[in-house]
């Protein structure tokens, strides 16, 4: 199995799901992008780490991670490991050195924990194939490659409204919510389009 590297992107309030976050990762060398939908606390467990702020009393990712040091293993690295029915499943690869042991996570409590241990997270090349969407390139060759924006206001879709839409349609409305760096509504659109495939 090929593992892809990833970076943590941003974490975006989410459109549709009052409460919830899209969490987005990026394919360390390559334009791809794999939004997760999360929730508010751990998107908050996220974000604390991210910024480096020291909570008054440990949050439950800081208690694993001093539960950890007192045992005398390690957090190896995080792995987004599966996506089925439209739910992601990740690993936490622990280690006490002599014996590797892979721990069943959300990828929400798995990134948590990856960013405490600072670690690597991965996942394969067909969750991104599946679930990834593709970042525009910027128009010049001497630009680093980004996301390309637009003034125009986004719009809200719907699951049902994107059923009456044909392909060449979806695609385009695609390319305006990565321009527009609307990752979770990118990914509706891009299931969407997976269906009719």
């Amino acid at each position: 199995m090929e593992k892809i590297k990833l970076e943590i992107l941003g974490l975006s309030p989410s459109q549709s799901q009052t409460g919830s976050f899209a969490l987005v990762l990026a394919e360390e060398f390559g334009n791809r992008r794999l939004p997760i939908i999360i929730g508010m606390f751990e998107a908050q467990a996220i974000a604390i780490e991210m910024e480096r702020i020291t909570p008054n009393r440990p949050m439950t990712h800081d208690l694993f991670k001093s539960f950890a040091r007192a045992f005398d293993f390690t957090v190896e690295e995080i792995l987004i490991s599966d996506l089925r029915e439209g739910i992601f499943y990740a690993k936490v690869v622990c280690t006490d050195g002599i014996r590797q042991k892979s721990i069943d996570a959300r990828p929400s409590d798995a990134v948590a924990i990856g960013l405490r241990f600072q670690v690597p997270i991965y996942t394969t090349n067909q969750i991104l194939s599946d679930a990834g969407i593709t970042a525009q390139e910027a128009t010049s060759a001497d630009e680093p490659q980004e996301l390309v924006s637009s003034s125009t206001r986004p719009q809200k879709v719907s699951k049902d409204s994107l059923k009456d839409l044909n392909l060449e349609e979806l695609n385009n409305l695609l390319n305006q919510a990565l321009a527009n760096e609307e990752y979770e509504k990118a990914a509706k659109i891009r299931d969407e389009i997976s269906k009719r495939n």
